[in-house]
């Protein structure tokens, strides 16, 4: 049964995708290129590390043949610059070169999952925080985001925490917070082992997309979707300013709502991103109603939203203690503070919180006295403040409809001619033509 073994582990090497970082090809970039007899899953897999790692995509080509795909990505660090950390390359190498299925979990062994959600307010994280710190719960990391008036969160929590209140206490105590003053605004809370999410950005797409922060009826004026029926394809097309994990949130939006990406190009220019797919359902076939495009058109402009934010960013590094969260986040509370976005994190005896704060009201302005207040109160010393003010969705209406209008039509000329003529001229393919 030799022969056996060998033909297995030939499959094995054709299902794994090839990883190839060239620094060479591009005077500004590093090109990282994946090919993989296996399609689905792989893109997102590639995505999501070079996301993880707070690198760029300034371009990229991806595009298939049968059951044979191949991925370019031209990637930079966040000050622009090649790749020349060969610590940081390895890495990409064995985190997607060894991929040979679906994401398996970190190691978080010993941790629980509160998975939250509702409609947010004023002091809704602070109060959280305050039930947890109440039930002696020392919180190891979380991460929020809050859109379109809805909270999704996951604060993840030590199993012999868990087990001193008890599960169903904790659920008891934060439901009727997250519900609010009424049953039909659909907070829940759940608790689940830290193993079982793969991955936590992806969860909380996956939490603000259940929970509906897309359910009324909004503008996409940065989403079109279109039919190409005679090559059974539907094209999708992406037009915003371009910020970090900005192509991760697409890419991970159109997987989970079970789309297969065929072919795509991903271009950044002067801050601008132009995204572009080729996509079918997982069975094969495109999409086939207007109402189905509109609504991938619509969780795909969400998806876009949830991670910008305007306003001020606020670390703290200080020694953890219990009730650190629930003392600093009532205080961005006491002092007219919205917390639109969380990411806390504990190593050792150290925590690192960073908070996206803006006013009360959508789109207020955070005034310098209270950020000093704030400061006063937290310490000086251990919270770095730092105004965040991406360009996302800045261009006057009227130049969107011109947009709008001159692009109508031409995204499947666009992105047929442009990924021959990309593959071409990276020599990975014989003629254009």
């Amino acid at each position: 049964m030799e022969w056996l073994n060998e033909y297995e582990k030939l499959v094995i090497r054709m299902d794994t995708p090839k990883v190839v970082i060239d620094n060479a090809v591009c005077p500004t970039a590093t090109l990282v290129q994946v090919d993989s007899a296996r399609k689905r899953g792989v893109l997102l897999e590639a995505v999501q590390v070079l996301a993880d790692l707070d690198l760029s995509i300034n371009k990229a080509y991806i595009s298939s043949d049968g059951r044979w795909f191949m991925d370019v990505f031209h990637v930079t660090d966040r000050l622009g610059r090649k790749l020349t950390d060969d610590s940081v390359i390895t890495y990409i190498q064995q985190s997607i070169g060894t991929w040979n299925g679906p994401s398996k979990p970190a190691a978080l062994e010993g941790l629980t999952v509160l998975e939250l959600t509702g409609a947010d307010r004023t002091g809704l994280i602070s109060e959280v925080f305050a039930v947890l710190a109440d039930m002696s719960c020392s919180v190891v990391d979380a991460r929020a985001w809050s859109h379109r008036g809805r909270l999704a969160c996951l604060v993840y929590l030590r199993d012999e925490d868990v087990c001193a209140a008890s599960v169903e206490r904790i659920e008891a105590r934060l439901a009727p917070l997250l519900r609010g003053d009424s049953e039909a605004s659909g907070g829940a809370v759940a608790a689940v082992p830290a193993g079982s999410i793969a991955h936590a950005d992806r969860r909380l797409h996956q939490l603000m997309y259940a929970s509906r922060d897309q359910e009324r009826a909004f503008p996409t004026p940065w989403v079109s979707v279109e039919s190409w029926a005679e090559r059974g394809y539907s094209v999708v097309t992406v037009q915003c300013p371009d910020r970090p994990k900005l192509l991760y949130d697409v890419v991970c939006t159109l997987t989970d709502m079970d789309y297969l990406v065929f072919h795509g190009t991903i271009d950044t220019n002067a801050g601008q991103a132009r995204q572009e797919f080729y996509i079918r359902h997982a069975d094969g076939s495109p999409i086939c109603s207007e109402a189905e495009m509109q609504r991938v058109s619509q969780c795909l402009q969400d998806a876009t939203e949830r991670r910008s934010f305007e306003g001020v960013r606020l670390e703290l590094c200080t020694p953890d203690r219990p009730g650190l969260l629930s003392d600093v986040t009532r205080t961005f509370r006491e002092n007219g503070l919205l917390v639109a976005q969380a990411e806390v994190s504990t190593k050792g005896d150290m925590a690192t919180n960073v908070f996206y704060v803006t006013g009360t009201t959508a789109g207020q302005a955070v005034q310098q006295n209270v950020i000093e207040a704030v400061r006063e109160k937290v310490g000086v010393d251990c919270l770095v403040v730092e105004e965040h003010r991406p360009q996302l969705y800045q261009k006057a209406r009227g130049q969107d409809d011109r947009d709008d209008r001159n692009g109508a039509g031409i995204g499947l000329f666009y992105l047929g001619n442009l990924v021959k003529r990309n593959l071409y001229n990276l020599g990975l393919i014989k003629s254009c033509s």
